[in-house]
């Protein structure tokens, strides 16, 4: 009858300008999904020359090699008698767009172009790209001879239209547009279109699978349908983990579900669905009939292929499945030590350092390489040939398998304690047995000989030598004393990432990491220059709330003991000096705020874009129960104080895994001024007002 149509959606580890590698994993898709029977392939966003090249689109070499890249497609055995969907980049009169190609048999169907760019937050696609704005239209698309020759086409269709193959209709979104309020999908499903295809390049923020997963499904609930989205896997050049979850659902119901975390450089899901369980789900919904009959219709480009066999009455069909998602810590976890593992494995590094101080920050990130190396051990116990072959070039060992993390983690990982005159013995020891826990290659060392040689400099310099508050020292001195340790911190972490492995008789270096998290950042609460500045920081965009969790779901999922009397401890810089041998310095009241306070200041003035005078008037009522007028406006101007005194540190934070949308990264997600007028006269005029009102 053909009624029962077999699609593959995939998701795939792509690599930004890595056109050999990009071409490889399509292919292997392309195969998979053809060796289970899927007449159709759909892959993720601009996959061929991947997702994140930022200003390398504005190069003709990008859209020579993905035309390159897409003649190779072509020719391929791998992709004859299935339908293939791919993404890249299409300059059309000297306009560039984001595209789709979708091709069979060696030969173009449609290229259709991008309508709505994503330009928020992390996205910049209209710096790159111009959106197509003629609806419902497709104009004639000259192709290059590269791809002439090997399709034998002068010219293809080109924009807005669908696929109507012998048995369905086919239509494309292309990520974003699925988060429009009025998606395409909506009045395709109502011209009769019963395949939306969605190609993604989304990336991981915590808490938003959901988010993606409701919108999918919530698609097909109100028309029905069938919806196939594609995404991007894994780190492809920069700051964010593009996280996968290729899914495919029908009628509101997904039927199914890719992995969110993975190792695997290509995902692929294929489904065989019932075309006549979307006509029957469609005929019974008045509403939408009516509002059908009114549409004005796309453009269909006709296929002389099905998706779907003739004599299909005993194949059996997907039934819909509960989709499981992971908690927060559960996120933690996977995301960044996947981001950790792509940036080890292509940047052909040896391993990490990280300043290991004893804290939860610094723990946190500890835990994700040990997580990072679960993973690994658990890849290659899978039978993950890839995986493998990544470690062996890391610890230089062709006949290496790592099989326990914890010995894994001794070759690839070194913790390093720099301890003071500061330091105290608890935090000391809670570092080392944490490296034991783990098996990190862990080193203890002291700096003062390091700072009094620097602070002696100075000293014979000026004739003056600076002393600690404790001592009878100024503020200045107290804190230049504290920048010169964290400084010098940083100085040895470099030094010890270039020469460590050197000593061990081992080739390579290591990756320096730093362990600010993203509420220390938004304060500034940090020094400019000390070892939070690093490589890469997996933590620098989680909340210390967050990374709490998470230390406690290691206890109990890695039972890492150590980390208890980590949790118990308050933080603290341990930077000033020891009271009869006690820390006296913590964080939360060197900052002059909590880290719950924090989190709420950085998501009120980020996601609820709220200046100073917003954020007092929506914190007396939030804190109606605990503040007063009068104690809520002076903690918001200390932030705020705070925040742009400090804001000029951003420009140097250290490239770190996106995870939170109150991030202050300064490099794309959170463009700010670096100097401001600190005093904000204005605003906290307005505030007092208020108060003296209230």
């Amino acid at each position: 009858m053909g009624r029962a149509l077999t699609v593959a959606t995939c998701a795939l580890n792509q690599w930004a300008l890595d056109f050999e590698g990009n071409a490889e994993r399509i292919l292997k898709s392309i195969a998979v999904a053809k060796g289970r029977g899927a007449r159709y392939r759909l892959g993720p966003e601009l996959e061929i020359c991947g997702y994140g090249c930022s200003d390398h689109y504005y190069e003709s070499d990008t859209l020579l090699h993905s035309f390159q890249v897409l003649a190779k497609l072509l020719e391929s055995p791998a992709t004859q008698d299935i339908i293939c969907d791919v993404g890249t980049p299409v300059m059309h009169r000297n306009v560039r767009y984001n595209c789709r190609v979708i091709f069979l048999n060696k030969k173009i169907l449609l290229i259709r172009p991008k309508i709505s760019l994503a330009n928020a937050g992390n996205y910049r696609e209209l710096r790159w790209f111009t959106p197509w704005s003629k609806a419902r239209h497709v104009e004639e698309y000259f192709l290059p001879r590269i791809i002439q020759e090997v399709t034998g086409q002068d010219t293809v269709p080109f924009g807005d239209a669908v696929l109507a193959t012998k048995d369905t209709c086919l239509g494309t979104e292309i990520c974003e547009e699925l988060w429009t309020p009025n998606s395409p999908h909506i009045e395709m499903g109502l011209d009769g279109v019963e395949v939306f295809t969605n190609s993604s390049g989304s990336h991981h923020v915590l808490r938003k699978a959901h988010t993606r997963v409701d919108l999918v499904n919530s698609a097909t609930a109100k028309n029905g349908g069938i919806y196939i989205l594609a995404n991007q896997k894994g780190c492809d050049g920069d700051r964010l983990y593009y996280d996968g979850c290729a899914m495919i659902s029908m009628n509101g119901d997904t039927v199914a579900q890719g992995s969110q975390f993975s190792l695997d450089d290509v995902e692929v899901l294929v489904a065989t669905l019932d075309l006549e369980d979307v006509r029957s789900y469609r005929a019974e919904i008045s509403s939408r009939n009516l509002a059908a009959s009114k549409v004005n219709p796309y453009p269909r480009i006709k296929v002389d292929f099905a998706l779907s066999c003739s004599d299909d009455v005993a194949v059996p069909t997907c039934l819909p499945i509960q989709w499981r998602h992971h908690s927060p810590e559960e996120e933690i976890c996977l995301g960044p030590a996947c981001w950790l593992w792509d940036y080890l494995r292509r940047s052909k590094q040896a391993g990490f350092l990280l300043p290991l101080s004893g804290g939860i920050d610094s723990s946190a990130t500890a835990c994700i390489v040990y997580s990072m190396c679960h993973q690994v051990c658990l890849a290659v116990k899978n039978g993950n040939a890839e995986v493998l072959a990544d470690a062996r070039k890391i610890v230089h060992d062709e006949t290496y398998v790592p099989e326990d993390p914890r010995e894994f983690c001794k070759r690839i990982f070194t913790t390093c304690y720099m301890a003071s005159e500061n330091s105290s013995q608890d935090t000391c020891n809670r570092a080392k047995l944490l490296a034991e826990q783990i098996g990190s290659y862990h080193i203890n060392l002291n700096i003062d000989a390091a700072v009094k040689a620097i602070v002696g400099i100075f000293s014979m310099v000026t004739g003056r030598t600076p002393c600690f508050s404790v001592y009878g020292g100024s503020s200045r001195e107290n804190l230049a004393l504290q920048n010169v340790q964290a400084r010098v911190r940083m100085v040895l972490s470099y030094l010890f990432a270039q020469l460590t492995l050197w000593t061990r008789g081992m080739p390579g270096g290591l990756l320096v990491l730093g362990s600010a998290n993203v509420d220390e950042s938004l304060r500034g609460y940090l020094t400019k220059y000390d070892c939070s500045s690093a490589d890469i920081n997996p933590i620098g965009g989680i909340s210390k709330t967050d990374l709490k969790n998470f230390i406690q779901y290691c206890i109990e999922n890695f039972q890492l003991t150590a980390l208890r009397s980590i949790m118990a401890a308050p933080p603290t810089a341990e930077l000033e000096p020891l009271v009869d041998g006690q820390v006296s310095q913590t964080d939360e009241a060197d900052m002059g705020m909590t880290y719950a306070e924090l989190s709420i200041y950085g998501k009120l003035r980020k996601i609820a874009r709220a200046g100073p005078y917003s954020m007092f008037c929506k914190l007396i009522n939030m804190w109606k129960e605990t503040c007063t007028p009068r104690e809520v406006a002076s903690k918001v101007k200390h932030f705020f104080r705070m925040y742009s005194v400090n804001r000029h540190k951003m420009t140097t934070l250290t490239p770190s895994y996106h995870a939170e949308n109150y991030s202050p990264d300064d490099n794309r997600f959170d463009l700010r001024p670096f100097l401001y007028n600190t005093t904000w006269s204005w605003q906290f005029r307005c505030i007092d007002k208020q108060v003296n009102v209230l």
